[in-house]
């Protein structure tokens, strides 16, 4: 149909041109033909502008591949390169040179954070290798990324391991290895652990992770001090092998509260460089509070006195058990409430306990109304048809991290007996954090704790004390199953606070290289958060010395930023006054001066090599960088795409098409004009 249009205007523009043609005959023009032919164009450019169809244009574009150049920027890679920086980056200068002539050269420096710029500094305090792959992926995916180059030690010190990370890459990695690999003679404490806060007259744990290598027939210990008030407790390491790692735990009972500063170290060996790791520091807070904490139940169990039995032993908790048929009129007086296989809970009761906002424990069993519960709570959703219990096998999460878990957890876990479960399946909210799974089903859990303003926890059946029994047939003793509950309330307990004003840190202990926030909230009589009072905070250092502060608003809360401080431990006072009454919230951070880029020296030829091969790249050493260039440009996978876009052009968008036509009529008009034959 198209065409037709476009037949029609031709033969239109001829008509017009021989009507033109005979009238200009009879005026006696010069050359008829000529005028008659620019009349015709006319005619017919001004009709094919109308009916002419959008034309259709293939536009080939080449895109060069990408290359990421990633360079760790952190302060490990200066010691690495040992004060060869210059040369060092003159070869690297001189790499992304020959690189750029090849291909579009993108330059990233990394560490805690990429920035694309100040590349060779290095000074950045952290180093996370896993985040700088994933920031490539998220910016240049994408595009026709065709290489990442990774230049760096290997050392990370946050994020996860990137051999084991699920990281998107479909190019290879090429990694320069920046350091020395020989393995220097050091022990070092890896890693701590700790709960940030204990109940006062409890006992608690800390643990410590120690390295050694190159440290064989060496016998040393592992000291633990607090800071102002001595020895703690001394542990010997018996170290027969070149590799040797081992975990070593102090019990320590809370006598004091407030916050406590340990101290875990190993003396320096003979021949021993690096001097930096062979301590760290551990903060633990100690609450004086006495919880009371409630437990019903449907009638008397087993699992009841389990949990009662332990927490018997600890002076901070008051356990009162009571009957879903003689529950209280208020729960105010409880910090924590445990609801046992309960069936029904009166409708005045149910009302109760859902208007004090306490945190509550469920477990489930057979006599639990699964419909209650879930109206209830929004830790885990709890589906069920049958009613019919079954078995469900418990496996750790082992990226539990809501609380620290015994040392011998794992091995406990390995010998517990199955639960018993009412449910047909049970999903944790998105929000949970799991502590057992289901082992017939990854997808299901069975004991998860959920964090917020009321926490809440869910254990998803009955069998608590199988648990205890068979961890005494074990292993003697039923510890690990009575910290287990003994960490799930003090999680509930400390996580809540029924304050009208109340201070939060996301953590205790802040690195003398970070900023340090806090968040304040208030609440009104209605319990609404409210942050129209003006609110201050005075932070007083282990001198002495004040220094003040006015909270900013946050949404309807307060929020601080107070920068960075020097190691040391610091107290703070929060102050608000609303409808007349001054509320105040009291409390303890420490700073503490951890060099981590500095914890270890070398390169970690192995975790390089291993990156490389894991996306089919290849690993060179430093003084081989150069070879680079070499393998990017003999690789198969590395070539230019060429990217064909389509475009449809109307001829009413072309200017100068407007222009050819206003020619033509001038054109013409010019000639009758010199010719008189208007």
């Amino acid at each position: 149909m198209q065409w037709l249009f476009v037949i029609s205007a031709v033969l239109l523009a001829i008509g017009a041109g021989y009507w033109v043609y005979r009238a200009d005959v009879k005026r006696a023009v010069p050359y008829p033909w000529i005028t008659a032919t620019l009349r015709g164009l006319v005619v017919l450019l001004t009709l094919l502008l109308l009916v002419m169809p959008a034309i259709t244009i293939n536009k080939n574009e080449v895109q060069k591949p990408v290359i990421l150049f990633l360079q760790d920027d952190s302060r490990s890679v200066a010691q690495a390169l040992q004060g060869d920086t210059s040369l060092y980056r003159q070869n690297a200068a001189s790499l992304l040179k020959k690189l750029s002539e090849q291909y579009r050269v993108v330059q990233w420096g990394f560490g805690g954070k990429t920035t694309p710029d100040s590349l060779f500094n290095y000074r950045q305090n952290t180093t996370d290798i896993s985040a700088a792959l994933q920031s490539a992926i998220e910016y240049y995916g994408e595009q026709n990324l065709g290489a990442i180059v990774v230049a760096s030690d290997g050392h990370y010190n946050q994020g996860n391991n990137p051999l084991y990370e699920n990281t998107a890459i479909h190019c290879p990695v090429f990694t320069v290895a920046l350091g020395d690999s020989t393995i220097q003679k050091d022990i070092r404490i890896l890693k701590t652990y700790a709960n940030k806060r204990v109940s006062l007259n409890s006992e608690f744990e800390l643990r410590a992770d120690i390295e050694a290598v190159k440290c064989r027939n060496t016998t040393t210990k592992v000291l633990l001090q607090e800071q102002g008030d001595g020895d703690k407790g001394t542990t010997n390491l018996n170290i027969q092998s070149d590799r040797y790692d081992q975990s070593v735990s102090f019990t320590l009972k809370a006598l004091k509260a407030g916050l406590h500063h340990y101290i875990i170290s190993t003396p320096v060996l003979d021949g021993e460089s690096n001097t930096v790791n062979n301590r760290r520091d551990v903060f633990v807070e100690v609450v004086d509070e006495k919880k009371n904490i409630l437990i019903i139940t449907a009638a008397p169990h087993p699992d009841v006195y389990a949990i009662k039995d332990a927490l018997s032993s600890l002076e901070g908790y008051s356990v009162n058990v009571k009957t879903a048929d003689n529950l209280p009129t208020s729960f105010a007086e409880y910090q924590v409430v445990v609801v046992h296989g309960v069936t029904n809970i009166a409708p005045a009761a149910m009302q109760a306990l859902t208007d004090a906002k306490k945190p509550v424990w469920y477990i489930l069993s057979q006599q639990s109304n699964i419909a209650a519960i879930n109206a209830l709570q929004k830790t885990a959703v709890v589906k069920m048809s049958g009613g019919i219990m079954k078995e469900s096998l418990p496996v750790l999460n082992t990226a539990f991290s809501l609380f620290t878990l015994p040392q011998n957890m794992e091995a406990v876990a390995d010998k517990m007996p199955p639960l018993l479960e009412p449910a047909d399946s049970i999903f944790a909210m998105p929000d949970a954090v799991v502590l057992f799974n289901n082992k017939n089903s990854s997808t299901q859990a069975l004991w998860m704790l959920k964090p917020g303003g009321v926490p809440t926890a869910m254990l998803a059946g009955e069998g608590l004390w199988r648990w205890r029994l068979y961890e005494y047939k074990n292993f003697g003793t039923h510890a690990v199953i009575d910290e287990c509950i003994r960490q799930t309330i003090s999680f509930l307990s400390t996580n809540y606070n029924e304050k009208p004003f109340r201070v939060e840190v996301p953590k205790y202990v802040w690195s003398d290289q970070e900023a340090i926030t806090l968040n304040a909230y208030l609440l009104n009589a209605n319990n609404e958060l409210i942050n129209k009072p003006d609110a201050q905070l005075v932070l007083t250092d282990s001198a002495g010395n004040k220094h003040n502060f006015s909270w900013e608003r946050n949404g309807n809360a307060y929020r601080l930023n107070i920068g960075i401080w020097a190691g040391g431990t610091y107290t703070y006072t929060a102050r608000v006054t609303e409808n007349g009454k001054e509320y105040t919230a009291v409390g303890s951070i420490a700073v503490e001066q951890v060099p981590l880029e500095l914890m270890a020296y070398g390169a970690d030829y192995t975790l390089m090599y291993g990156l490389a091969k894991k996306y089919s790249g290849a690993f060179f050493e430093r003084k081989n960088i150069g070879k680079v260039y070499d393998t990017i440009l003999h690789h198969a996978a590395i070539k230019p795409v060429i990217q064909t876009h389509t475009e449809n052009l109307p001829p009413i968008d072309w200017k100068w098409y407007f222009f050819v036509i206003l020619a033509v009529a001038v054109g013409e008009w010019l000639l009758r004009k010199y010719w008189l034959a208007q």
